[in-house]
């Protein structure tokens, strides 16, 4: 019960946790091991609209046939059951050295569920999911600089890791305090366009949709993340990582998969993300990554081992995120101090190779790699 308590201290003050251990939470590769995967239903896609602390985003990573990378993404968030907000996010990458990312995130009013929550609505926003749970239309006004209207139509069969794709924190892991859970549909076609102050941005092409609930603050849950979205014309390959701060262990958890059209080639937990070059960034201290190497490993439904590689520098990072640059400084300088959190996302948008092996066949493949490296806590 004293746990117990210092949990909730925690989720409502964001003071730093106790040293629980890693028996105190339950990666989603245990269920795994029953399971590897279970593949998406539209059932699975419900908003769970927590009323305890939690952040849940639905997030597409777009990545267009003429080469524009962008993101539009839905963030709900809830503090303790006490203040829930939400966020409209887009993004589009420049191309241009010299010309500004456009970044525009924008809170929402008015905002509500359907009836069995596949759908979000707000004013001038709208996130619906289709009937036959394949598709999703994103539509926004609330920026004028940044006005989405988007289709994206899943090409692959979505999946979650194990049962249900969750990782759970607590002392009693039947009763857990805390939840990550992912889901993924890792190959889309996307079409329509984000209209900006320079004209409609064409982002007809491919897409990635992740649906991500995190049940307690971000920084109890995880202190760094990992995430490849590699995007290739035959071939899709994702991965998400965290490890956990201290409190749990130092947990690692890794979640991640390989498909094309129409088939999953493999997914489950246990693959693995190196920075193998990396240097300081003397910003803010944290280990930016300079080189790095993902790797798949798995079975195929017909029991073929399935394995991956996608390796090599990254170049010039496209963009880094201060996490907390909208907070007042003295406010920042608090948090930083009373939790221990420094949030930075170093992102990279590089052309890279896939190198897949099903069996004995190989196949090579150049495509788009987005990636995010997240530090947040040492």
């Amino acid at each position: 019960m004293f746990n117990w308590a210092k949990q909730q201290l925690a989720n409502v003050a964001g003071t730093q946790e106790p040293i629980y251990g890693p028996s105190a939470i339950k990666s989603v590769a245990e269920e795994a091991k029953e399971v590897p995967y279970t593949e998406l239903t539209r059932n699975d896609l419900k908003w769970k609209a927590m009323d305890s602390t939690c952040v849940e985003t639905q997030s597409f990573y777009l990545t267009s046939d003429n080469g524009v990378i962008g993101l539009a993404q839905v963030i709900y968030s809830n503090v303790a059951g006490m203040r829930t907000t939400c966020q409209f996010n887009s993004k589009i990458f420049s191309k241009e050295s010299s010309k500004p990312h456009l970044w525009c995130s924008t809170p929402l009013n008015n905002f509500e569920f359907n009836e069995d929550k596949t759908a979000y609505y707000a004013d001038d926003c709208a996130l619906e999911l289709s009937e036959d749970g394949n598709e999703y239309t994103i539509k926004s006004m609330n920026d004028k600089r940044s006005i989405v209207n988007l289709k994206i139509t899943r090409t692959a069969p979505g999946f979650v890791v194990g049962k249900t794709g969750s990782t759970k924190y607590g002392t009693d892991l039947e009763n857990p305090w805390g939840t990550i859970r992912h889901a993924f549909w890792p190959r889309c076609a996307a079409e329509g366009t984000i209209t900006t102050p320079d004209g409609p941005v064409d982002f007809k092409g491919r897409a990635m949709y992740s649906f991500a609930l995190q049940g307690m603050k971000p920084h109890h849950a995880a202190a760094k993340w990992n995430f490849a979205n590699f995007q290739g014309p035959n071939y899709s390959a994702i991965m998400m990582e965290f490890t956990t701060p201290p409190s749990y262990g130092t947990t690692l958890v890794n979640v991640g998969g390989i498909v094309k059209d129409g088939e999953i080639l493999t997914a489950g937990p246990g693959h693995g993300v190196i920075h193998t070059e990396v240097k300081n960034d003397a910003e803010n201290e944290w280990p930016e990554p300079s080189s790095v190497k993902f790797e798949w490993k798995g079975t195929e439904k017909d029991a073929k081992p399935v394995s991956a590689i996608i390796e090599g520098t990254l170049g010039v990072r496209t963009d880094r995120v201060d996490v907390m640059a909208e907070v007042p400084a003295f406010v920042k300088t608090i948090v930083a101090a009373a939790a221990g959190t420094k949030p930075y996302i170093y992102q990279y948008t590089p052309k890279m190779t896939l190198k897949l092996k099903v069996g004995d066949e190989e196949i090579t493949e150049e495509g788009q790699l987005f990636m995010e490296a997240t530090f947040i806590t040492e």
